[in-house]
C-alpha cells in the first residue's frame, strides 16, 4: 500500500502563485508515474499534470500548460506542483495520485492506483 498526503493548498489571489506538495509513504518503491488531478464542484475530475519516475516524461493539461510545473524528488518521495499565474477557474480540490505500472505516464484518472485526500485551492478574483 502507498499513502499520499497533499499539502500547500489555500487561498490565493488571481495572478499569484502556490506550491502543492504530495508526500508518499509505505511501498514507495512501487510508485511510477505521479500525477495531479483536480475537481471543482459539479465537474468531473480533470487531469492537471503527470511525471514519470525518471522525470523524462511530463505532460500537462491544456488549461495549465505554461503556468504550472510538476516535479518530483524521489529521495524524498515527494511530488510538487508549482502553480503560477493562477486564475479563478483553477479553484478546485487538487488530488495527488500514484501509478504502479512502469511503462506508462497516463493522463487518465482510472489508471492511477493510489490517491491522496485532496487539498483545496481557492483563487480569488
Amino acid at each position: 500500500q502507498v499513502q499520499l498526503v497533499e499539502s500547500g493548498g489555500g487561498l490565493v489571489q488571481t495572478g499569484g502563485s502556490l506550491r502543492l506538495s504530495c508526500a508518499a509513504s509505505g511501498r514507495t518503491a512501487s510508485t511510477e508515474a505521479m500525477g495531479w488531478f483536480r475537481q471543482a464542484p459539479g465537474k468531473e475530475r480533470e487531469f492537471v499534470a503527470t511525471i514519470n519516475r525518471s522525470g523524462a516524461n511530463i505532460y500537462y493539461g491544456d488549461s495549465v500548460q505554461g503556468r504550472f510545473t510538476i516535479s518530483r524528488d524521489n529521495a524524498k518521495n515527494t511530488v510538487y506542483l508549482q502553480m503560477n499565474m493562477v486564475k479563478p477557474e483553477d479553484t478546485a480540490v487538487y488530488y495527488c495520485a500514484a501509478d504502479t505500472i512502469p511503462w506508462r505516464t497516463s493522463i487518465i484518472p482510472y489508471n492511477y492506483d493510489y490517491w491522496g485526500q485532496g487539498t483545496q485551492v481557492t483563487v480569488s478574483s
